[in-house]
């Protein structure tokens, strides 16, 4: 199916929300501001949106989709508990990288989201930290992973990622693939030589 001038215009839409988002903070853009940037009348981003929060939904929603359906391939395949956990860092690194501005606002402003999505948003937020959690666990009692506390090291990761939004810029002194094998090296084997 070849995707409707309206679809297009919406994803534009979607798109430079994340942007003004990640810059303003939701609370701080304006649905004036995002028409000026996506070169439309404010009157008629209402042809293609409903309101501000629903694109905050949009954006919340794709991103924690995104991370659980991930996990649950990841899940389900064979590879070790080690390797398991290596893809779901590199599936943080790659998102941030990929798609940094809709990842920051789901990071930071899903607290904007009215009910009953806000409800929907913390449940994918904890299942999918609870499938994170359970691929360490299930690696700890395997003998894969050091035996240290599940939610230390779930939150350890998470938060570790977490900067790449804010520092990493193409250009910069590594690659994509240099930064995440650095990433993956110190979360899984420390600083220390061994």
């Amino acid at each position: 199916m070849i995707p409707t001038r309206k679809a297009n215009k919406r994803q534009l839409i979607l798109d430079e929300a994340a942007k003004l988002f990640k810059q303003k903070g939701f609370g701080g853009a304006s649905m004036r501001d995002l028409a000026s940037e996506v070169g439309i009348e404010a009157a008629s981003m209402y042809n293609h949106i409903k309101s501000k929060d629903e694109i905050l939904e949009l954006i919340c929603f794709r991103v924690s989709g995104m991370y659980i359906s991930q996990l649950a391939e990841i899940e389900a395949t064979a590879a070790s508990y080690v390797e398991k956990i290596k893809a779901l860092i590199s599936l943080h690194i790659r998102l941030m990288i990929e798609d940094g501005a809709a990842v920051s606002v789901a990071n930071h402003d899903w607290k904007y989201l009215r009910e009953p999505a806000l409800t929907e948003f913390k449940n994918a937020r904890k299942q999918y930290e609870k499938g994170f959690a359970a691929l360490i666990e299930q690696g700890i009692a395997a003998g894969e992973f050091q035996p240290v506390n599940v939610s230390v090291a779930l939150f350890t990761i998470l938060s570790a990622v977490r900067w790449v939004e804010l520092w990493y810029r193409p250009g910069r002194e590594l690659s994509a693939e240099e930064l995440e094998a650095n990433i993956i090296t110190m979360l899984l084997t420390g600083l220390e030589k061994k």
